[in-house]
């Protein structure tokens, strides 16, 4: 997704034709989900390959707009993740889902990033082992649309327990995924290899995660205020919940923070607070944002398609397969089989939660961030960067398409093997 040609210029088009495109575009979607619903895919993976299918509509999108695009959509996604993070759910097994979300995504990003870098190196492809443990952060995490997707489909065939299990995972190992890509970016940036220059990026490091965790927290006792003293009927809480999400955002990044910390902490403690106004509840507030978070997934998906270089997926779709198959059948399993020691489930339920480690919107949305921060990489040449680019692009498309379509269509025959 680079900054050239008429992307970054865009096109001279009336408002009314513009605004007739988005409708139209947003429409097709609808209809793109059907169809994957009848082939029993999730309906976001349709979505994906209708953006890739209208790809001239490219054009009508500036850098500017692409850039506000990624970061409302990417803050919105994290702090609804933050009130899908309810511990009432998993009452029992909170301490192993905290260490499923959070050491399973190091573990399955630690493992990806190694076979990424083995898998292009064998294929005479080279690519930088810092660039490959960034692509794996980008894929490491769950998603917990693509997760709840799925999960509706054979809702009756999983226990109450396993399916609460991998909802709270899905939506903690978000912001679990942007701490290992953010950290990643911090120890291989410029100048990372040097001792002083490494403390540096630490404390920037954590200097960002704490102000991004300190304004969350402050925005909490705000947001807390005003949703027991200013709303008075349920249909103000989509309006304040947005308002909520974009100024913890954006108080967080104007204090050299990060916004995208703050996002999740915010909706993180508003999920778990009892509110004083009898017209709100955290189930309720989590239900209004629902209409607005699906239109955030659906707009990852087709920014995504819109602007991923279709020429580069040829090249990606050998290394893509072996790096999906290595994520599904390996390093998805391994993360889990790592904490199986503390899990209250059997193995059976080990298999299950293995095989639902679904990716999806956040990933998307990280693969966009990974592409703007390639040039701050050291000892990658700049003639490098287009096809490190192209590669970055290509095998995120190809590793989440066959994820998605792979464990999504066999979800409900595992199920039935597993007697769930």
């Amino acid at each position: 997704m680079t900054a050239t040609g008429p992307i970054a210029t865009g096109l001279q088009i009336p408002l009314h034709g513009l605004l007739a495109a988005i409708a139209v575009t947003y429409l097709a979607t609808l209809v793109a989900s059907r169809l994957a619903l009848q082939l029993r895919v999730p309906a976001i993976l349709g979505i994906l390959v209708l953006g890739v299918a209208i790809q001239p509509s490219a054009g009508l999108l500036t850098v500017q707009a692409v850039e506000a695009l990624h970061t409302v959509t990417l803050s919105m996604l994290l702090f609804v993740a933050g009130l899908n993070s309810d511990t009432q759910h998993i009452r029992g097994f909170l301490g192993y889902g905290v260490l499923l979300a959070v050491g399973g995504v190091a573990v399955s990003s630690l493992l990806l990033g190694g076979l990424i870098w083995a898998v292009f190196h064998g294929l005479g492809q080279p690519m930088p082992l810092s660039v490959a443990l960034l692509v794996a952060a980008c894929l490491g995490s769950t998603d917990a649309g693509a997760t709840l997707s799925v999960l509706r489909v054979v809702q009756d065939r999983i226990p109450v327990r396993v399916r609460s299990l991998l909802e709270f995972e899905s939506s903690v190992n978000d912001p679990a995924a942007i701490l290992f890509l953010f950290l990643i970016v911090g120890l291989t940036g410029q100048g990372g290899s040097e001792g002083g220059a490494l403390l540096d990026q630490l404390q920037g490091f954590i200097k960002s995660v704490g102000s991004g965790i300190l304004v969350g927290l402050i925005l909490t006792y705000l947001a807390q205020y005003a949703l027991n003293h200013l709303i008075t009927s349920k249909d103000q809480i989509l309006v304040v919940g947005i308002s909520i999400a974009l100024a913890s955002y954006g108080f967080a990044t104007l204090l050299e923070g990060s916004g995208f910390i703050a996002t999740y902490v915010t909706g993180l403690f508003l999920a778990n607070n009892i509110y004083e106004n009898k017209l709100i509840t955290p189930e309720l507030l989590e239900h209004s944002l629902e209409p607005f978070n699906t239109t955030m997934q659906i707009t990852v998906f087709l920014l995504f398609g819109v602007l991923i270089d279709a020429s580069s997926l040829p090249g990606a779709a050998l290394p893509g397969a072996l790096v999906a198959l290595g994520l599904m059948l390996l390093a998805r399993p391994l993360s889990v089989w790592v904490f199986q020691p503390w899990s209250p489930f059997d193995w059976q339920a080990g298999v299950l939660i293995a095989w639902c480690g679904l990716r999806g919107a956040v990933p998307i949305a990280l693969g966009y961030s990974v592409t703007q921060v390639l040039p701050s990489l050291p000892g990658i040449p700049p003639a490098e960067l287009p096809r490190l680019e192209d590669l970055v692009e290509g095998l995120i498309f190809v590793v989440v398409f066959l994820n998605l379509s792979l464990q999504g269509l066999s979800l409900p025959w595992l199920c039935r093997r597993l007697e769930h």
